[in-house]
């Protein structure tokens, strides 16, 4: 749940708030929704819905949600999670009675664990998160950042002897989440990130076919 709180967080205060909803969706649909975990991620789920919802002036929309939201969230102890839930709900309490807040001051920047989280300070886990949001956000194939993570855990967790093998595979794995990163964090030029992702998974794509061939 955590890696999955710090990604939808990171994307919350980088402003990116309907791509925030899908990390913090796939934590609660395999969280038993009735218990703490299920409600709290449940509240900021809407929390982030309701903020976008906002942004597009649709002020019913927002309002329902950020209601919504708070109830999930009543029985929430007001640090959850790494969260402070106290200030959500007060996030929460400003939509629902104003929702148009949104077009006059930010939102107020979320802390994992009080620590300030945005997507230039996340493991590979969450990188992986955040770049599928964006990628799904952004119309783009978002199995290309799910294959070329599972590639680098491959790199770094194969056990590719010592020398010249070793640091080969630990290079590839460098090469592969330094695209990922970047994939996550670039707001301007993230369509040529992507393309080297699509290039370099394709190389490894063909490389993986060719091994495979040799036992048919």
């Amino acid at each position: 749940m955590q890696t999955n709180v710090r990604a939808g967080v990171a994307l919350f205060n980088d402003g990116y708030y309907h791509a925030a909803h899908d990390p913090l969706e796939a934590a609660w649909l395999v969280s038993d929704r009735d218990d703490t975990d299920g409600r709290f991620l449940q509240g900021l789920v809407q929390l982030t819905a309701a903020v976008h919802h906002a942004r597009g002036r649709n002020w019913e929309g927002c309002v329902g949600l950020a209601e919504s939201a708070l109830a999930y969230l009543d029985d929430v102890p007001d640090a959850y999670g790494g969260v402070d839930v106290a200030l959500v709900r007060r996030v929460l309490g400003t939509l629902a009675t104003d929702p148009e807040v949104v077009e006059r001051r930010s939102m107020p920047e979320l802390a994992v664990d009080g620590e300030r989280v945005t997507r230039d300070r996340l493991g590979l886990d969450a990188v992986e998160l955040v770049a599928q949001a964006l990628a799904e956000e952004r119309g783009l194939d978002e199995t290309v950042v799910e294959r070329a993570a599972a590639y680098a855990r491959e790199d770094r967790e194969r056990d590719a002897g010592a020398g010249e093998l070793a640091a080969s595979g630990r290079n590839e794995a460098a090469k592969l989440e330094r695209f990922l990163v970047d994939f996550a964090t670039a707001d301007d030029d993230y369509g040529i990130v992507y393309q080297r992702l699509v290039d370099h998974v394709e190389r490894r794509d063909h490389r993986a076919s060719d091994v495979d061939g040799l036992f048919d």
